[in-house]
């Protein structure tokens, strides 16, 4: 195994970012966490948007610079991409590229785009990644309580040679070297972050807990209770995992869950669940899930809709939303405010 670097503060030379001027194009909610810890930690940064749109307001309310799209990216150094993948390459053609000069600092918080070749940026430009790896919304709330997310920061083209130096300081400056900083690519971030995010952290945990859930009821017992064993208890398991790794975990809880998740768990994730696992990320490698959304995305979606609308009308989503509205710490420590983004 390769030995890992980790940047911190202490690594870092942030005059990379402080002297220069930053549009972060897009305010949902990495816009929305990254461009006010850039603003808190001192940053020169606007808001590309339209700027009768909502999200408009919701940025001038915070106090930022808010410019069209167009005007942030002529007045900027560094222009840090932040709309959804699939609406990046239309905007990048229409609205960003006309107005970019060689020696600016075209950024993305992840490879889509660029791994993809989706967007295909202008000669002479820097082209770098600055990924925190947890939610925009989190990124906000972690440094203003003097924390930070960590980051992956990627370098793909570096003409002017001080690319790598000021990915570092802008992240930096959105909180990451509290945290920690590790260098990788476009490829690696953007294979292992779509891979992750199917077959682990979202698709495959969301559909275990549904699964679980849905055994538990079909069985006769409570959806209350159902609710409670398979969808509220993961939080403080994933804390225990988080902080100290399955070691951590299986140390804190009880001999018979030790036993049961050593002896059962295998019985749930199979060699079966694995090779499914492999198809998945050779479809992500190959490129064909990239095709797939973005074909969805721009007929649409009216599959990407009818899932959603299917997975709303779950039991699992009523009994939680009734569940949840009692808890009164859940309102007191929110994460998300949608009033705010």
């Amino acid at each position: 195994m390769e030995e890992l670097k980790i940047y911190l503060d202490k690594d870092i030379d942030t005059n990379h970012i402080m002297n220069k001027k930053v549009a972060v194009i897009g305010y949902g909610s990495q816009g929305y966490g990254q461009s006010n810890n850039l603003r808190d930690s001192g940053v020169d940064v606007a808001i590309g948007l339209r700027p009768d749109g909502a999200s408009a307001k919701k940025a001038a309310a915070e106090g930022l610079k808010v410019m069209s799209i167009e005007d942030a990216v002529k007045w900027a150094d560094v222009v840090q991409i932040l709309i959804p993948d699939e609406i990046q390459a239309k905007v990048f053609a229409e609205q960003i590229a006309p107005n970019m000069r060689a020696g600016q600092y075209l950024m993305f918080s992840h490879g889509f785009s660029i791994h993809f070749k989706k967007i295909v940026p202008i000669e002479g430009v820097n082209v770098i990644m600055v990924a925190p790896k947890g939610p925009g919304h989190t990124v906000r709330s972690e440094y203003q309580a003097g924390k930070g997310v960590p980051s992956l920061i990627a370098v793909e083209n570096n003409p002017s040679g001080d690319a790598r130096e000021v990915a570092l300081a802008y992240a930096s400056a959105i909180g990451a070297g509290r945290a920690g900083i590790i260098e990788t690519t476009f490829k690696e971030e953007t294979e292992t972050d779509l891979f992750g995010e199917q077959a682990v952290l979202c698709g495959g945990c969301a559909a275990l807990i549904k699964a679980g859930f849905e055994t538990l009821v079909e069985a006769g017992y409570s959806p209350y209770m159902a609710y409670f064993e398979c969808l509220h208890e993961m939080k403080l398991i994933v804390d225990l995992i988080n902080e100290g790794g399955l070691a951590d975990m299986r140390y804190s809880i009880s001999n018979t869950a030790e036993y049961g998740d050593l002896t059962r768990g295998p019985r749930v994730i199979t060699d079966a669940t694995k090779a499914e696992m492999k198809k998945i990320l050779s479809e992500i490698q190959s490129g064909q899930f990239a095709d797939e959304f973005l074909n969805e995305m721009h007929s649409g979606c009216t599959n990407f809709n009818r899932l959603r609308e299917e997975n709303k009308e779950h039991l699992i989503e009523k009994v939680g939303t009734k569940l949840r509205s009692l808890f009164s710490w859940i309102k007191e420590r929110k994460i998300v405010d949608r009033n705010k983004n």
